[in-house]
C-alpha cells in the first residue's frame, strides 16, 4: 500500500514573513508622490482573499496607506465550469470602489496553470479599466498552460502535475501553512 508524502514548504512563521515581504515589495514598486493612493488590492476567493486582506492590513499599519480591498469570486468566469460540479457554488464578488485608472494588485494563493488568473482578469475588466494589473501569489508552482507570471511571488517551487499544493490559512483552515502532497 502506497502512502502519500507531505512536505511542509512554509509553516506559520514562514507564511507571515512571506506575506510581509510581498507587502513590502508592493509598497516599494507602487509608491509615488501621492503614496499608494491609486493602488487597490483584490483577492481571489477564498484563500487569495485572506492573503489580500492581510496585505491590506500590513499596508495600513506599516505604510499608513488606506488601500481599497476587493474580493473576486471567479466561479462563473472559469473555463472548466461544467467539469467542476453540476451545481457549482457561486459566492459574491465584493468590489466597492472604481477600478478605472487604478493599479490593481490581484492576489491568489497558488499560481499553477494560469487559468484562474485569466478568469480573474476577465472579471476585473468587467468592473472597469484599471491602469494596470499586477499579480501577487503566495506560491508559484510552475507548470503554466497560459503565458501568465507573478509580479510578486512568496515562494517558487518545482512540482509535478500529480503533486498537490495546499495553502492553509487560519481564517478558513484553522492554521497557516503551505504543504506539498506527493502521491
Amino acid at each position: 500500500m502506497k502512502t502519500n508524502k507531505t512536505q511542509v514548504i512554509l509553516d506559520k512563521n514562514g507564511v507571515s514573513k512571506t506575506i510581509a515581504r510581498i507587502c513590502d515589495e508592493i509598497a516599494q514598486r507602487n509608491s509615488a508622490k501621492n503614496g499608494l493612493k491609486d493602488l487597490a488590492i483584490v483577492g481571489i476567493r477564498m484563500r487569495g482573499a485572506h492573503i489580500a486582506d492581510r496585505i491590506a492590513v500590513l499596508l495600513k499599519s506599516k505604510y499608513k496607506a488606506e488601500v481599497p480591498l476587493g474580493i473576486l469570486d471567479i466561479t462563473l468566469y472559469r473555463d472548466d465550469l461544467t467539469t467542476i460540479s453540476a451545481q457549482p457554488i457561486v459566492r459574491s464578488t465584493e468590489i466597492g470602489f472604481d477600478l478605472t485608472d487604478r493599479k490593481i494588485v490581484l492576489v491568489d494563493d497558488v499560481l499553477y496553470t494560469g487559468r484562474t488568473i485569466r478568469a480573474a482578469m476577465d472579471e476585473l475588466v468587467d468592473f472597469g479599466r484599471p491602469r494596470n494589473i499586477q499579480l501577487a501569489v503566495l506560491v508559484d508552482r510552475g507548470l503554466r498552460e497560459l503565458p501568465i507570471q507573478a509580479d510578486y511571488s512568496g515562494v517558487s517551487i518545482s512540482t509535478t502535475h500529480r503533486q498537490i499544493v495546499e495553502v492553509r490559512m487560519k481564517e478558513s483552515d484553522g492554521r497557516d501553512e503551505v504543504v506539498v502532497n506527493s502521491p
